[in-house]
């Protein structure tokens, strides 16, 4: 008889509590994080979804896309592209899964400097995993205390210099003409600490018409005011320049050679560069007994230009805005917050107040992809105009230990976010597309814990948030006039989760249930002349069940696992188009419709083997079919590899010397490894790579 994932989460809680109500209490490190903003309650303690890897053990991997060490927590879904002229595909509880480029839908920060814009783009391509230490993300109901488009929140932190100094230099080559150079250099003199970490990245690509170069640096000074003061300057800057783009595949192009580039790719030689510098001064200052100042202060500018395959057809229509994208963002902001540790009627208390603005101003333009008869060059401009983003938020959240066994955690968040539009490009047929408009929410969240033993947590918890469309979603109106989509309302979405948490001596195990019902579901309305414009078509639901089991097995061995069930479905039908060159929607999608780019099964497991010298790895990522577009026409297969690896450690007084090997798809499947979601030619897929071996040494003293 087969069971439901509901009733097999029934069976598993009724066997864990028994278990538990028998274990001897035992002691637990108490570790904080970040993503929750609470200085003195642990993430065991706190009634959320809550992990954390770090970045500084010792691994096989590239270090060059974060998705490489994101594959073991539920609920996340990381997929590397194989095309650095897109960015890694993030969502997070099929939060972010429609996104075709970029990550949208979750809340991404690095160092405490916001990397996701206020109208809810972001990136993560600036994250120096050299330089790293630790990724911290939430899930469930409180996000929504980030603001808009927070899904889900991820945040990035590089590493504390400390003394004595470090430094660490690491190469790599591998597969498809790929290799890696980094160097990375820790320490304190006196008052003042250190991080400076530098990568180079180079790439053949698996794909032809792929190849890539990625340059990144990320430095972090620290200095110490006293009393548990800190000042930090944090700096990165990211430099990838005419990275090639493939360009995504139809079924049949994929099944015959998964290899090729599209015709159009090569024809236009598609290509992205990208260009970030950025600084954030990060300020944590005691201002009285049990009270603290966290403030943060950043500025940035960042460059794309990104070649397009658009038919030099569609660029006659005098509305069209040209093959050539050209993009210059300067954005800043400021993020203060005030937080308390004390009592209230004999318990412990944590108050934390605060508010953040930011401001993202774009320069916008478009050129045609054509000289003539020679194509994939600039051409004639055809859209020039300034976008500005601001948001203007407060928030405050309370967490109180009301009785011995219980505590809980409330905020809200008020949100005010204003896009506006300058059109520079007036002429003839062209109107002017300027316009306006304002969105402002409010999200309140809540959450109650239980702790029925010292190794054992249930939690429940409330919540509500909202996404508003991104300018490159207002960008075009649906009904194909002239000016931005300003009618697009936000999405707005009530939260629920209930989960448990235990803990052993060499154990952990995390349960989470939950559902995210959203009002006014953004979707594509039509697909034209190489251009999507969308609409909000409804009601959508994403619910589920995550757990993850670590295991230690005394001091050499470790067991990863972890498991995701998600239904992410249209609540309501509309209609959609299902083809390039629909201008208005004619295609039922029936109620009950999968979301795309979601996969209803995850599953990772790691059994790793870590002497003092030797170190061994085996890994199985197992991914459900995912479906491509609205209609639900077409689907991904799902697919199961098996990754190895393997090193060897020589230590010699204060240096050390490490030789590694990882082979990812040992088995060497064929599967996709990405989609583009509801692509207007059909073209979803984005194959993943063949077996690919990467072999590195690092060199640490």
């Amino acid at each position: 008889m087969t069971r439901s994932p509901r009733a097999l989460l029934a069976l598993a809680i009724a066997a864990a509590v028994p278990a538990q109500a028998q274990q001897t209490p035992s002691t637990l490190p108490r570790v904080t994080v970040e993503a929750a903003r609470l200085q003195g309650v642990s993430a065991f303690d706190t009634p959320a979804s809550l992990d954390r890897v770090d970045l500084r053990a010792a691994n096989a991997s590239p270090g060059v896309n974060l998705s490489e060490r994101l594959a073991g927590m539920p609920g996340l879904l990381a997929r590397d592209r194989q095309n650095y002229a897109q960015d890694t595909q993030l969502s997070i509880r099929g939060f972010g899964a429609r996104a075709t480029f970029g990550v949208r839908g979750v809340r991404l920060y690095a160092d405490g400097v916001p990397a996701t814009m206020p109208d809810g783009q972001g990136q993560l391509s600036h994250f120096n995993l050299m330089g790293g230490d630790r990724v911290e993300v939430l899930r469930g109901p409180f996000s929504a205390l980030y603001g808009n488009s927070s899904g889900g929140v991820l945040q990035f932190f590089s590493a504390d210099g400390a003394s004595p100094d470090e430094v660490d230099v690491r190469a790599g080559a591998g597969s498809h003409g790929s290799r890696s150079l980094g160097a990375r250099w820790l320490g304190r003199q006196g008052r003042v600490d250190y991080n400076l970490a530098a990568s180079v990245f180079d790439t053949d690509g698996y794909r032809e018409h792929s190849a890539a170069r990625r340059e990144s640096f990320n430095g972090k000074l620290g200095v110490s005011l006293g009393e548990q003061g800190r000042l930090q300057l944090v700096g990165n800057h990211v430099n990838l320049p005419d990275a090639q783009d493939p360009l995504g595949l139809s079924r049949a192009q994929w099944q015959a050679d998964p290899r090729q580039a599209t015709g159009v790719a090569l024809q236009f030689n598609t290509r992205k560069s990208v260009r970030q510098d950025q600084l954030g001064l990060v300020l944590d200052l005691p201002v009285a007994q049990r009270q603290k100042v966290h403030a943060v202060a950043y500025g940035g500018q960042r460059e794309v230009r990104q070649y397009l395959a658009l038919p030099v057809a569609a660029q006659a229509n005098p509305l069209n805005s040209g093959g050539v994208i050209d993009l210059a963002n300067d954005y800043g902001g400021l993020d203060a917050r005030w937080s308390w540790q004390g009592q209230w009627a004999g318990r412990d208390v944590e108050a934390t107040a605060g508010a953040s603005a930011d401001r993202q101003i774009q320069q916008r333009r478009g050129y045609e992809n054509f000289v003539g008869d020679q194509l994939g060059v600039q051409g004639a401009l055809r859209r020039d105009e300034r976008n500005r983003v601001e948001n203007r938020d407060l928030y405050a959240q309370l967490w109180w230990q009301l009785a011995p066994a219980w505590s809980v955690l409330v905020g809200a968040r008020r949100s005010a976010i204003d896009f506006a539009s300058v059109d520079h490009y007036v002429r003839g047929a062209n109107p002017d597309d300027s316009g306006s408009v304002r969105y402002a929410e409010t999200t309140p969240v809540a959450g109650v814990m239980f702790a029925p033993t010292a190794d054992w947590r249930v939690y429940a918890s409330l919540g509500r948030g909202f996404e508003t469309p991104t300018f490159n979603e207002v960008g075009y109106r649906a009904d194909g006039g002239a000016g931005l989509a300003l009618d697009l309302q936000p999405a707005i979405s009530r939260h629920a989760e209930l989960g448990s948490k235990w803990r052993g001596d060499q154990w952990e195990w995390d349960l989470a249930l939950f559902r995210a019902d959203t009002d006014d579901e953004l979707s594509v309305a039509s697909n034209l002349g190489g251009r999507s414009t969308y609409r909000n078509v409804g009601q959508a639901r994403r619910q589920g069940i995550e757990t993850a089991v670590n295991l230690s097995f005394g001091q050499d061995w470790q067991w990863q696992l972890a498991y995701t069930w998600l239904q992410a479905e249209f609540r309501d039908g509309f209609l959609t188009c299902a083809r390039s060159g629909c201008a208005t929607p004619d295609t039922p999608v029936a109620a009950g419709a999968r979301i795309p780019g979601t996969a209803r099964h995850q599953f990772f497991s790691r059994l790793a083997w870590q002497p003092a010298v030797w170190s061994a790895a085996a890994e199985v990522i197992a991914i459900g079919d995912v479906s491509v577009n609205d209609i639900g026409s077409e689907s991904a297969p799902g697919y199961a590899l098996v990754n190895l690896e393997a090193g060897r450690r020589w230590q010699w007084g204060a240096s050390s010397l490490r030789a590694f090997a990882r082979v990812d798809n040992a088995l060497d499947r064929d599967y996709v490894g990405s989609v583009i979601v509801n692509e207007g030619n059909a073209r979803y897929y984005e194959p993943g790579p063949d077996r690919s071996v990467w072999l590195g040494l690092e060199w640490r003293r």
